[in-house]
C-alpha cells in the first residue's frame, strides 16, 4: 500500500509501474486473438488481473483513479462504448478493495477468485449495457463461455500478481500489503 511517509516519488513509481504493465497487458490483449485461432474466450484479461491486484494491494483515491484509467485505456483500445470499460473495471476495482477491507488475510487464492468475479461481473456488465433488457436472456446464454474466459484469466492471475510483487521489489515499492499472508503464496506458486 502506498503510505504518505513513501512520498510522491513511491506514488510517482506506481503510476509508471502500472502505466508500462497496462500498456503490456493491453498489447498482448489485442495481438494475442490474431495468433490464437481458438477464440475470444481463451484470451485472458490481464488489464483486469493487473485492477484486481492493485484493489487488494493499493487503497486510495489513486488507486482508484488509476483503475478508471486503465479501464479508458481498455476503452480506446477496443472501441467498445466510450467509458463502458472504465465504468466496469473501476467496479471490479471497488469489488477487490471491499474484498481487502473485509478480509483479515489476502492473498493469491482470494487473488483469484476475486480475478473469477471480476470477469463475470465485467462481461455481464458489457452485454447489458450494449444490450439493455435484452441483455439478461444474452447473459443467461453466454455465462458458460464467461465462464470458460474467468477460469482462463484466473490462470494466468498467479503469474500475473507474482509479477507484479517483482517488480515493485525492484522498483522500491512493498511488494505486499499488511493483509498478505505470504506463506499460503509462496505455497501456491
Amino acid at each position: 500500500m502506498i503510505s504518505d511517509d513513501q512520498g510522491p516519488i513511491g506514488v510517482t513509481r506506481l503510476i509508471l509501474l502500472f502505466t508500462a504493465a497496462t500498456l503490456v497487458a493491453l498489447a498482448l490483449q489485442t495481438v494475442l486473438p490474431y495468433w490464437l485461432p481458438l477464440g475470444f474466450a481463451l484470451i485472458p484479461d490481464l488489464v483486469l488481473i493487473l485492477v484486481v491486484d492493485l484493489g487488494l494491494r493499493h487503497h486510495g483515491a489513486l488507486a482508484a483513479l488509476m483503475a478508471f484509467v486503465m479501464g479508458y485505456a481498455t476503452d480506446a483500445f477496443s472501441g467498445t462504448h466510450i467509458g463502458m470499460n472504465a465504468f466496469l473495471t473501476t467496479l471490479v476495482f471497488l469489488l477487490a478493495y471491499e474484498i481487502a477491507s473485509r478480509l483479515m488475510v489476502t492473498n493469491v487464492v482470494v487473488g483469484v477468485v476475486t480475478v473469477i468475479l471480476g470477469v463475470l461481473i465485467k462481461d455481464s456488465g458489457a452485454i447489458l449495457i450494449s444490450s439493455g433488457m435484452a441483455g439478461f436472456g444474452q447473459v443467461g446464454r453466454m455465462f458458460p463461455q464467461m465462464l470458460l474466459k474467468a477460469i482462463v484469466t484466473a490462470a494466468f492471475a498467479p503469474a500475473v500478481f507474482a509479477a507484479m510483487a517483482g517488480l515493485k521489489r525492484l522498483t522500491g515499492l512493498p511488494a505486499a500489503s499488511g493483509r498478505e499472508d505470504n506463506r499460503i503464496e509462496g505455497v501456491l506458486r
